[in-house]
């Protein structure tokens, strides 16, 4: 009885004696747990506060080409789950494996930074072809016309075309910047070229903004436009002759969008003056100059139209054509829309034409004997008009007929012969997706009164990673 007695005396002082030390070791870890939760509760508060920052970093958009400019980077959203589950239930996360280190650091900034809120966009058009042409390239010659930078017509047989790899970012809360590389093959040869390289500001007051580096001019409708994206495989007669495909080159653009319900925007630029119908870059590098205004709108829920009028005006030396003196090149476009509930991508018609005219003033170099120089003092002229009908997301029917006319001061116009170049084509276009399309293309060519080429072409295009919207 007695044993029993101080036996149970004696594990009562036992579990009373450790009743203290199990209070003073509970208290360490409760005070643990609500470090936890104070220092996860720091983390969601910083993580809201980056999200925030990159969303206001976010460049404004054109509203003026309906389309994308910039593209802005999205915040990450590894951040955005992660600030949801946190402020969803700080208890059970705090129970999860949050090491000391990382809650200890949660007020710190550096480590609440989103090392991807500034890596580029990355884009890649792959392009390629087949064509067969009636006609050999050896003799093609269009009368009035020279060939000029790309305006030749596409090789016989299979091409790798012109595709791109561009990079694209936000670069600070001001600024943008882009960089296109492009790979083609001429002549049996790989280029690799810069296409376009530039910064463009994002936050300038009263609808202002400066473009600067290497770029296409806003002159026309489909200059600026990269040429993935258009609906036929070449593009027209006159942007052939005129603009050696594409006038691109290392500049400077202003452009001002007026605050009104009806887009208009207006612009200049100055560039280099290197390539066509530039050339030498003349006036202190500063050779060609620009300006240009676009307008449009829609009508009703189901149509849109946009038009513009440019002018480029430059001095060339030596140009790629033997012309050296002053060219003043004016250019009016038009386009409209139409689609059943304004909604393009499922189908609709869209009607596009351009105007050009051409005035020269200055000399002529013969090829054969640059010592030979004429008089060219004239005008020349091309136009060119174009229907798509989109069917659907999936097919797309188009015809285009390009034109290209000159008066009597043309070196190049045949004696006594006042035939105009012109060329008809149709294109039927598959696209399995927004991002690959498989194109076939018929035309008619007329470039001089004794030759015709007629030309079959398969063009196949997709595009991998992130791509912003195209332009109205």
């Amino acid at each position: 009885m007695r044993k029993t007695l101080l036996g149970s005396t004696a594990l009562s002082l036992c579990l009373l004696s450790a009743i203290p030390v199990a209070a003073m070791a509970a208290v360490p870890a409760k005070q643990t747990e609500a470090q936890r939760i104070a220092a996860l509760e720091a983390k969601v508060e910083a993580l809201e506060s980056e999200l925030q920052a990159i969303k206001s970093a976010q460049p404004t958009t054109d509203a003026s080409q309906a389309a994308v400019a910039p593209v802005a980077q999205q915040p990450d959203a590894t951040a955005e789950s992660e600030i949801d589950a946190l402020a969803a239930s700080p208890t059970d996360a705090a129970a999860s494996d949050v090491s000391a280190p990382a809650a200890a650091s949660a007020g710190d900034s550096s480590a609440g930074s989103n090392a991807n809120a500034f890596n580029p966009a990355i884009s890649i058009i792959l392009n390629g072809s087949y064509s067969h042409h009636s006609l050999d390239s050896a003799r093609y010659a269009r009368s009035g016309f020279p060939l000029v930078g790309e305006g030749a017509p596409s090789p016989n047989g299979f091409s790798l075309g012109e595709s791109e790899l561009s990079f694209a970012s936000n670069i600070d809360d001001k600024l943008y910047g882009q960089l296109t590389l492009t790979a083609s093959s001429e002549g049996g040869q790989d280029h690799i070229g810069v296409e376009e390289a530039f910064i463009d500001t994002t936050s300038l007051p009263a609808n202002f903004s400066v473009r600067a580096g290497r770029f296409y001019s806003d002159i026309g409708y489909l200059n600026s436009h990269h040429a993935h994206t258009d609906s036929f495989f070449d593009r027209p007669l006159p942007y052939q002759a005129f603009l050696g495909n594409q006038y691109g080159d290392d500049g400077v653009q202003v452009k001002w969008l007026a605050p009104t319900a009806m887009f208009l925007e207006l612009g200049a630029e100055a560039f280099r003056g290197s390539n066509y119908p530039s050339g030498g870059a003349q006036n202190g590098g500063l050779g060609t100059r620009t300006i240009f205004a676009h307008t449009g709108g829609d009508v009703g829920s189901e149509n849109a139209w946009l038009a513009g009028v440019s002018m480029l005006k430059t001095r060339a030396a030596g140009a790629e054509d033997g012309f050296s003196g002053d060219t003043t090149l004016y250019i009016a476009d038009g386009t409209w829309k139409w689609a059943p509930q304004g909604n393009f991508k499922d189908g609709g018609i869209t009607i596009r034409g351009e105007y050009f005219l051409d005035n020269r003033d200055g000399v002529f170099a013969d090829p054969v004997d640059p010592t030979l120089l004429t008089p060219w003092n004239g005008q020349r002229h091309g136009a060119y008009v174009e229907g798509v009908y989109r069917l659907n997301r999936t097919w797309d029917i188009g015809y285009r007929y390009d034109r290209l006319w000159s008066d009597a001061g043309n070196p190049f116009a045949i004696a006594g012969n006042s035939f105009d170049p012109y060329r008809h084509s149709a294109e039927l276009t598959w696209r399995n997706s927004e991002f690959s399309l498989v194109r076939l293309q018929l035309s008619h060519d007329k470039p001089n009164p004794d030759d015709s080429d007629n030309a079959v072409t398969v063009q196949y295009q997709t595009a991998l990673g992130a791509h912003g919207a195209h332009k109205f």
